[in-house]
C-alpha cells in the first residue's frame, strides 16, 4: 500500500470511531489528491482500489476483527476484486466511499464498495473478497467469526458475486490450459 499517510489516518481514525457489525456499512469522505491522478488528469483506475484497502482497514478495526486476527497471528489477505467505473472524479474533487460486508462463504468475505460523488452520482462500484490467512492456508470464516464471539452464518452471496466466482473458474481454468 503506498499511502502511508492516508493508512496512519484510517487506522487512527478507526480506533476513535464506534464498532460496527458485520453487514454495517461504513462511509467515508476524501478529496481527489495530486498523486491520485493519472496521465488523462482524472482519479487513476488504481487508486480507486487502493482506496478499497484502506476501506478494509477500517472495516476490520472498526469490527474488531484486527484485533482477534492479530492476537491468533492471522494475516488479511485479499482474493481478488471487481471493479467498474462509470464517471471520473477530477482533481480536488469531493467523493464519498461506501462499503459493506455483502456476504460470505466458507472463508471468503465479499465486501460491497460504491464510491459517489458528493451529489450521489456514481462513479464507480464493484465487490473485493478477503480472508484471514494463517501459516495452514485459509481460515474458515467458522472459526474466524467465532474468534469474534460472533456466530458465522454463511449468506447467500449477492448474484454480481456469482457471476464473478464463475468467471474466476473460467479465467483460472484458461490459465491452467494454457499453463
Amino acid at each position: 500500500m503506498n499511502l502511508y499517510i492516508r493508512l496512519l489516518w484510517a487506522l487512527l481514525r478507526s480506533a476513535r470511531l464506534h464498532s460496527i457489525e458485520p453487514g454495517d456499512w461504513i462511509e467515508r469522505r476524501l478529496r481527489v489528491l495530486p498523486n491520485d491522478l493519472d496521465i488523462n488528469g482524472h482519479m487513476n483506475n488504481g487508486r480507486y482500489l487502493t482506496i478499497v484497502d484502506l476501506m478494509l482497514v477500517e472495516y476490520f478495526v472498526r469490527s474488531g476483527f484486527a484485533k482477534a486476527m492479530l492476537k491468533a497471528g492471522w494475516r488479511p489477505m485479499s482474493g481478488g476484486a471487481f471493479i467498474t467505473y462509470r464517471k471520473a472524479l477530477a482533481p480536488w474533487q469531493c467523493y464519498r466511499i461506501r462499503f459493506a460486508l455483502a456476504g460470505a462463504d466458507h472463508a471468503w468475505n465479499y465486501m460491497r464498495f460504491e464510491f459517489l460523488r458528493e451529489d450521489g452520482t456514481p462513479c464507480a462500484a464493484g465487490y473485493m473478497k478477503g480472508a484471514a490467512v494463517s501459516r495452514d492456508g485459509l481460515v474458515p470464516n467458522q472459526r474466524s467469526y467465532a474468534r469474534l464471539g460472533r456466530e458465522f452464518v454463511q449468506s447467500a452471496l449477492p448474484p454480481a458475486v456469482q457471476h464473478w466466482l464463475a468467471a474466476e473458474a473460467g479465467v483460472m481454468k484458461d490459465f491452467e490450459t494454457a499453463a
